[in-house]
């Protein structure tokens, strides 16, 4: 049984022999030379090498190897697409732009180094070029566990998917890549064959679909069946795409790009629903979908957690005082702290609204529940807030109380309420707990 790994096949050309970080631009119109280096280089992190002909470009890559190349199809000395051939030659990466789309481009833009082409003249051809780039030359790339029981099919498939810059993983049999998937939280794209055998590419996906949904992970199931049926059982399963072999590289690349840009955008979403827009810090809704399982959680294995209500003091003064954009300053601080000293423990917090934060603090006794507020209380009170020639300072109270797993979320919530009147009927500035009453 050939054991899952990260296929070395797969990683990008630069990543056995180091070359040169810059980008070959090789380009004859001195006008779309020069506008492509200028984005190129505003845009992203690269140097661009520009070369007007083939001879150029041959003398270019005799002195080194770019990470990248950006060139059109046709040149003065090499009118029939020779650059291509060339680029080849020397492991270059390469994006076609071409004024032209018929059979022969097509062809010659699915050689294994094109990662990608597009029309000339269209008017988002640049952004797309630029996107690529930012894409194949990003260190954090996307991860694609191939799953297939032929290693001949497996190196098919990593040899499209490798000059993409994607990381890929492999796995031989349905088993395997489940257990890749459990040692990797990280793999966003799953392509599976659909006859296996030890499980199919259907019980896979059903499995897979069980544990991981699909704004997590995306699968795509492959077979060279004849079958027409087969389609429709994966996506029945929870697949989200299917692809018939004999491959046709150019959709097999356009898919995979396809899904992988699905559930970034899906994500992108899911962030901006959960998230709250002037912290950045989760919202009362996230918050509520969060804590109730992690509750469960440590009801489960008999722990301990506390709840702590905050509320930033006298913050109506603020903006009547100073005006709405200092209080907007005001609330990002007090996130700010909170989501540092959070970061040190296990917890979980969450702007409620207006001025006023929650945190849920787990796997910790009472006493460090309070200390850990305390530290809240402290850093917020030593935070200063520059205003004009001033700095202003502001002040929060907390209210912490005990979970009690026998009571609900709103419940546990309201004691924690209760302890925060308490801590502003004292002078504010303070946090308040009603652990003493537990442990009277």
């Amino acid at each position: 049984m050939t054991r899952f790994r990260m296929s070395d096949q797969a990683r990008p050309a630069d990543a056995t022999a180091q070359a040169s970080r810059s980008i070959m631009l090789v380009e004859d119109s001195a006008a779309m030379a020069l506008m492509l280096k200028s984005r190129i280089e505003a845009e992203t992190a690269e140097e661009v090498e520009w070369c007007k002909t083939y001879a150029d470009a041959s003398r270019a890559l005799a002195q080194g190897r770019p990470c990248l190349a950006v060139t059109g199809m046709n040149l003065p000395d090499a009118p029939d697409g020779e650059i291509i051939d060339l680029l080849e030659e020397n492991g270059v990466p390469t994006i076609l732009f071409t004024a032209t789309l018929n059979r022969k481009v097509r062809e010659r833009a699915c050689a294994s180094h094109v990662v990608d082409y597009f029309i000339k003249d269209a008017p988002d051809t640049v952004d797309h070029i630029i996107r690529t780039i930012l894409r194949v030359t990003n260190a954090n790339v996307a991860s694609i566990l191939v799953v297939d029981d032929t290693e001949s099919a497996r190196l098919a498939l990593t040899e499209i998917l490798r000059v993409q810059n994607y990381r890929i993983h492999e796995a031989s049999c349905g088993e395997e890549a489940l257990a890749v998937l459990e040692a990797n939280d990280n793999i966003p794209l799953v392509i599976t064959d659909f006859h296996m055998p030890d499980i199919d590419g259907q019980e896979l996906t059903r499995r897979i679909r069980a544990a991981y949904p699909p704004e997590q992970v995306r699968i795509i199931g492959i077979s060279s069946s004849t079958d027409p049926y087969l389609s429709a059982a994966l996506l029945k399963a929870g697949a989200s795409d299917f692809i018939y072999r004999p491959f046709i590289v150019e959709e097999v690349k356009c898919r995979v790009a396809g899904n992988i840009e699905t559930l970034s955008q899906m994500r992108r979403l899911q962030y901006m629903a959960e998230r709250d827009f002037l912290t950045g810090m989760y919202n009362r809704r996230a918050f509520f979908d969060r804590a109730q399982p992690l509750l469960a959680q440590l009801q489960e294995r008999s722990g301990h957690a506390s709840l702590a209500i905050l509320d930033i003091d006298h913050f109506k003064k603020v903006n009547d005082g100073y005006g709405h954009d200092v209080g907007d300053q005001v609330i990002q601080i007090v996130a700010k702290v909170v989501l540092k000293v959070l970061g040190r423990c296990k917890g979980l917090s969450a702007r409620l609204g207006g001025e006023e934060f929650v945190l849920l603090l787990s796997d910790m006794s009472s006493d460090e529940a309070i200390a850990v507020c305390e530290e809240v209380r402290q850093s917020i009170a030593e935070a200063a807030i520059p205003h004009n020639q001033t700095r202003l300072r502001v002040t929060a109270s907390i209210g912490v109380a005990v979970v009690q797993f026998a009571e609900g979320l709103d419940n546990n919530l309201n004691a924690a309420d209760q302890m925060l009147y308490m801590a502003k009927e004292q002078g504010r500035n303070r946090v308040c707990a009603d652990a003493a009453f537990y442990s009277a």
